[in-house]
């Protein structure tokens, strides 16, 4: 079967003028990869901040007062002095993540080396912030306690002269994180939405049938769709990266951009016959939004962009493996964190590169059928 490079390129042609004249779906693409990356990069965080804090002051003694008066913005919010009896009612109303209480006797029992208990309440149902929260609470009543009882700082030396050096990311801060993880994920989420619904479109109006009369094959079809709308998202995802990424966020990307742009291209092959799979799966735009999500959403949680690979059950990890998006998301990490080059990269590259081309065979498989029924 021979293929016609200008029937490919004047159906993307077509591709793109039906996107051009869909003004919901380019609105989407541009929130998609600007005020979408700029939300995610500056509101979701990591990091402890303004935590709500309460604290049942039993002892009124100085070293509870100093205590009090150690918890401070921009981690903890001014604390609340409150009684005993209404832990249970602040915490129920959600008033508070963490209520401290200190006991009677506590300043006295520390003075004679009696260990007193510290109870530390924590709302767990936010499981991070009570993680970090946990931490911050006990370096913080450490220090204070040294401090009260050496009368100033600490001068006793540690065994180990512990330095930490913090890679690829010095300051820890989650920005760095979470909006390169939203390009990655509005990456793989639009190439499928956009060659799917094409093709849901195109049946739905019957222009598809149009298609058919005329001297090109469904391959030709097909192909058009994956170069017209990868060339959108890759536009869309250089653009992402230079102005927004390094220019409004000003995350500083480690590794070189068009390396990441070449595997991204690989990445689209997968993505673009996954879409182009679904639409022809389905037979409605309802069902290609119902296939969409229960695809969608477990390649983003369980791909390594939200949580660690190694974390995730040994039988897991093992299926994961034969899915792009898994090697999309660690090469992309390695680039564009820590400045990987294609020495380094290049097996996640042919991993994408063998598991797309053989979902674009299975797809276009799939549509000539489709076609033909």
């Amino acid at each position: 079967m021979r293929l016609s490079v200008k029937n490919i390129y004047r159906l993307g042609i077509k591709e793109l003028r039906s996107l051009y004249r869909d003004p919901v779906m380019l609105f989407m693409i541009l929130w998609a990869f600007s005020a979408s990356i700029y939300i995610a990069g500056t509101s979701i965080s990591h990091d402890l901040h303004n935590a709500s804090i309460a604290i049942v002051d039993e002892d009124q003694s100085p070293l509870s007062l100093r205590i009090r008066s150690a918890f401070l913005p921009p981690y903890f919010k001014q604390p609340d002095i409150i009684a005993f009896q209404d832990i249970d009612e602040g915490m129920d109303l959600d008033k508070y993540s963490f209520v401290l209480v200190i006991p009677e006797e506590f300043e006295a029992d520390v003075l004679r080396s009696r260990q007193p208990t510290l109870q530390v309440n924590l709302d767990a149902t936010a499981v991070m912030i009570a993680g970090i929260g946990s931490g911050y609470i006990q370096n913080i009543i450490n220090d204070e306690i040294t401090r009260f009882t050496n009368n100033g700082p600490s001068t006793s030396q540690s065994p180990v002269d512990m330095r930490l050096r913090y890679a690829f990311n010095p300051n820890l801060s989650s920005k760095w994180f979470t909006s390169i993880m939203e390009v990655i994920s509005n990456i793989t989420m639009f190439v499928i939405l956009l060659t799917g619904a094409a093709l849901i479109r195109e049946r739905e109006h019957g222009t598809i049938e149009h298609l058919l009369v005329m001297p090109v094959t469904p391959i030709e079809i097909m192909l058009s769709k994956v170069w017209a709308n990868g060339l959108v998202i890759l536009t869309a995802t250089a653009f992402c990266l230079w102005v927004m990424i390094e220019g409004v966020l000003q995350v500083p990307i480690a590794g070189s951009v068009p390396l990441f742009l070449l595997g991204t291209l690989l990445y689209l092959f997968f993505a673009s016959a996954l879409g182009i799979f679904l639409g022809t799966t389905a037979r409605s735009m309802p069902q290609f939004g119902l296939l969409f999500i229960i695809t969608i959403l477990p390649m983003n949680l369980l791909s390594g962009g939200q949580t660690p690979l190694e974390s995730q059950p040994d039988w897991l990890q093992h299926i994961m493996w034969f899915v792009p998006s898994t090697h999309f998301v660690s090469f992309a990490q390695a680039i564009l964190y820590r400045g990987a080059g294609l020495d380094i990269v290049w097996p996640n590259f042919l991993a994408v590169s063998v598991v797309g081309l053989s979902l674009l065979t299975l797809s276009a498989l799939a549509f000539r059928r489709s076609i033909a029924a």
